[in-house]
């Protein structure tokens, strides 16, 4: 292979002692379960977030299961969704006993599309949970204004994007909640599973911190059907070294990103592909650089022969899943999300990557689109 998808031993590399140096000072202390760590990280993602209160719990799948215990979202609940997203986003509603009503997606960002969202309220809806995928925000002011209108909360589903701003504000900040994830493979990743959620609500805070730790504020004392969440106090110091860089890697993301737009154009390849979207009033982190072919699979194939990694997220939505088989879905009901996951194919955009890498991907890629 000329490069891997993500060059994870590359990052730890750049900070190999620091990483180092805080997961020994947590070795020293011997305290594992929550602690000052886990504190000091969640003020620091309140920083960044412009969020109150952070809670951190094991992952983000988590994340978004605590989010809706929060709120009693559970059986007789609709939750409304993207089915072009991981299974965690829809997987969460099921969990808690409610039905995720999907909605389709805006073809040109892949998030979910405020006007279908109108079409599919009723008086059991009790969250809208939009996804901010691949690094991009949900259009988020219509779906607010229509959350607040119809007095419905939004839950974000920002596991893809953090660091990631709409209309000058970050993700996370911008619904009633909001659920990271710090999956290795994150702009912000731990060394295992790892989540955190975001809430400006004091109340509702309280709430997530009894949930995430079995429902207890003093031990052996219950006070709601809780469960077992909790971040790491070793996962915290590798985060909190980690987020130290965050924008800089950010910053070489977008970079990476403008350059591969400089390559298409450069080999006139713009019109045989769809480029990743970035409206102006939107910043992009780029947890992926997605492009679209007519023909993905076949060069995914070529990319593969010349060295070259990629990867399809997501190949099935979620409405055609078998695990979702009992929501009655068939093919077609929602053409663009069906559309999507036949033609995305993501490339590489990690922050080490080279100009000359970038220029092998792109050349191989107009070596499939001749002329």
């Amino acid at each position: 292979m000329l490069m891997p998808f993500l060059d994870l031993k590359a990052q730890f590399a750049s900070i190999r002692q620091e990483v180092l140096d805080a997961v020994t000072r947590t070795l020293e202390t011997q305290q594992f379960i929550l602690g000052p760590e886990v504190t000091a990280f969640e003020s620091e993602i309140s920083a960044l977030t412009g969020c109150t209160y952070s809670i951190a719990c094991a992952s983000g799948s988590d994340a978004l299961i605590l989010a809706l215990l929060a709120l009693e979202i559970g059986p007789g609940d609709e939750v409304i969704t993207s089915p072009f997203t991981f299974f965690a986003s829809a997987g969460s509603i099921a969990r808690v006993g409610a039905k995720p009503v999907f909605v389709d997606i805006d073809p040109q960002t892949f998030n979910i599309s405020p006007e279908a969202i109108k079409c599919v309220i009723t008086p059991r809806t009790k969250a809208i949970m939009p996804v901010h995928l691949f690094g991009l925000s949900a259009d988020m002011n219509p779906i607010l204004d229509l959350a607040s209108a119809q007095c419905i909360p939004v839950i974000e589903d920002a596991a893809q994007a953090i660091g990631a701003h709409y209309a000058g504000r970050p993700v996370g900040s911008l619904g009633l909640i909001g659920c990271f994830s710090f999956f290795p493979s994150k702009n912000l990743g731990a060394a295992g599973d790892a989540g955190i959620i975001t809430t400006n609500d004091a109340a509702l805070a309280d709430r997530l911190r009894l949930l995430h730790v079995h429902g207890a504020r003093d031990k052996y004392v219950y006070e709601l059907l809780g469960m077992n969440s909790r971040l790491d106090a070793i996962q915290a110091a590798i985060l909190r070294v980690k987020l130290r860089y965050l924008d800089k890697w950010a910053t070489a993301r977008q970079h990476n990103a403008d350059r591969y737009r400089q390559l298409f154009r450069q080999f006139r390849l713009e019109a045989k592909l769809n480029l990743p979207a970035a409206p102006p009033q939107f910043t992009h982190v780029y947890n992926q650089f997605t492009i679209r072919s007519s023909d993905r699979d076949n060069l995914r194939e070529h990319l593969l022969a010349r060295g070259i990694p990629s990867e399809i997220y997501y190949p099935i939505p979620l409405h055609l899943q078998k695990a979702f088989a009992y929501l009655g879905h068939k093919q077609g009901d929602f053409p663009a999300s069906e559309a999507a996951s036949r033609e995305v194919l993501s490339l590489p955009i990690y922050p080490e990557l080279t100009e000359a890498q970038q220029l092998s991907v792109v050349a191989a890629i107009a070596d499939f689109h001749p002329g």
